[in-house]
């Protein structure tokens, strides 16, 4: 166990109490009021945890962490909130509770005791500014649980000492990219949940330590992005992903200048990191991570392909397998990617190493065509997806196929653009049209839904459906 680990650390950034710690439209929430909140809903909770917080609204969501954690009690982040992922941490965290937005979400989240969390505030005592809870550092403040191969949830733990070192780093390197010395009096708008880890990590953390405020709602549809950049006070950040940027650019609504765009969840062409970067008038940084170690690197792409770490972090690779460690990982941790080593703190980044494929004897990776089958212009969203070896044809070779939303352009003039950017064994066939892709709230293609539903279009494709 790290010594350092054992210290006890704030529960927020406690320069000024009367701070916002979130905006709720043109509202500040002040730290002080957060804290009122935290210990009022501390009072409420179980004997016993863990958590399971899904409220949409990240105010809400944020006074639930802390007063789990000030009931020693771990929060569940589990990849959705389905009634099958709900029964199987039921059965795997059998004191497991719910914290829901109002009362008519309390039934799809059975059997899990179930709490609505408040609408409103409570009023908020006289007392010093010094007066701020402090948390072990060797807290387990999260379980962050990804799909298993058994279908069971994996958990993999957070301690809060740890979590806090990454939003040091992290908002460490925001501030460089916004010229600022720290993220105090920063705002951010998200488009991510607080629930998923970077929406968890880049808004909800952020906040709670480093100074910065987060708008307690999540905008989906670009106008109403475009409305809660143009309220919100500056300087002002936009936490998104490649998804939501690309649907936000391409719908065309008018957007305000803010200082600074974080994408993450999936790799972004230059391309669409330079449109953004005129678009919003701030520079573009993307975040690098995984469940395993958080969030480890950054890059701006206009300005390369080569990620840098953290500062703290080191890696160590032979092409095949890298290794991180130091920092806020002190067990060296072996990334899933495939990453071309430049040295202990550069990498490109070539792809997932589950998420390269083989085709008549050449390789490539999902993510790579992926880029080019967006980059094609008309094409709103894509992706390419491999059958299994039930579909091969004659040669015995399994072909791709690509899924588009891409009403105005044609089938053939998609198979034309790639040819003259991918070899042609990776060429699709057949390119199928669809209204939309089953992506999560995130923006990400679950590898597990999305293979489902490809097999389910293109067995209707089959019978001509």
């Amino acid at each position: 166990m790290n010594p350092k680990s054992r210290a006890t650390l704030p529960l927020i950034w406690a320069r000024d109490l009367d701070a916002p710690i979130a905006w709720r439209g043109t509202e500040p929430i002040s730290r002080r009021q957060y804290l009122a909140d935290v210990r009022a809903m501390s009072a409420r909770l179980p004997a016993n945890g863990p958590m399971l917080n899904i409220t949409g609204d990240r105010y809400r969501f944020a006074v639930g962490l802390g007063a789990a954690m000030l009931r020693g009690h771990t929060n569940l982040l589990p990849p959705n909130h389905t009634p099958d992922i709900v029964a199987r941490l039921h059965s795997l965290f059998p004191s497991t509770y719910c914290i829901v937005d109002s009362d008519a979400d309390r039934a799809p989240h059975a059997p899990l005791p179930t709490i609505t969390a408040p609408q409103g505030h409570v009023p908020v005592p006289p007392g010093r500014d010094d007066d701020v809870p402090r948390v072990d550092g060797n807290t387990l403040t999260a379980q962050v649980l990804t799909s298993g191969s058994t279908g069971d949830p994996m958990p993999h733990a957070k301690q809060w000492s740890l979590l806090a070192r990454n939003i040091e780093a992290g908002s460490q390197r925001l501030a460089h990219h916004m010229q600022r010395a720290d993220l105090a009096g920063v705002t951010l708008v998200a488009t991510v949940p607080a629930q998923h880890m970077y929406g968890f990590e880049s808004t909800v953390l952020i906040a709670l330590l480093t100074g910065a405020a987060f708008e307690t709602e999540r905008p989906f549809y670009p106008a109403d992005i475009a409305r809660a950049l143009a309220r919100a006070p500056r300087p002002c950040m936009l936490v998104t992903t490649p998804f939501h940027l690309k649907t936000l650019l391409d719908s065309g609504v008018s957007l305000p200048a803010i200082d600074l765009t974080v994408c993450a969840t999936a790799p972004l062409s230059p391309q669409l990191a330079a449109r953004a970067e005129a678009a919003l008038a701030a520079p573009l940084m993307e975040i690098y991570g995984c469940t395993e170690a958080g969030q480890v690197a950054t890059r701006r792409p206009t300005a390369g392909a080569e990620w840098r770490t953290y500062d703290g972090l080191t890696l160590a690779g032979d092409g095949a397998e890298t290794v991180i460690s130091g920092g806020h990982v002190p067990q060296p941790t072996v990334l899933a990617d495939v990453l071309e080593v430049l040295d202990a703190q550069r990498f490109r980044l070539l792809g997932r190493s589950n998420d390269l494929i083989n085709i008549a004897g050449k390789r490539s990776s999902l993510s790579h065509l992926n880029y080019h089958l967006n980059s094609i212009a008309g094409v709103r969203d894509g992706a390419f997806w491999l059958p299994d070896d039930h579909a091969a044809d004659a040669a015995g070779i399994v072909r791709l196929t690509a899924f588009v939303v891409a009403p105005e352009v044609p089938a053939k003039t998609i198979v034309a653009a790639l040819r003259e950017r991918v070899d042609a064994a990776f060429l699709p066939r057949p390119v199928l049209h669809v209204p939309a892709l089953p992506r999560e709230p995130t923006g990400k293609l679950s590898a597990t839904r999305f293979a489902a539903w490809a097999a389910e279009q293109a067995d209707a494709h089959r019978r001509g459906g």
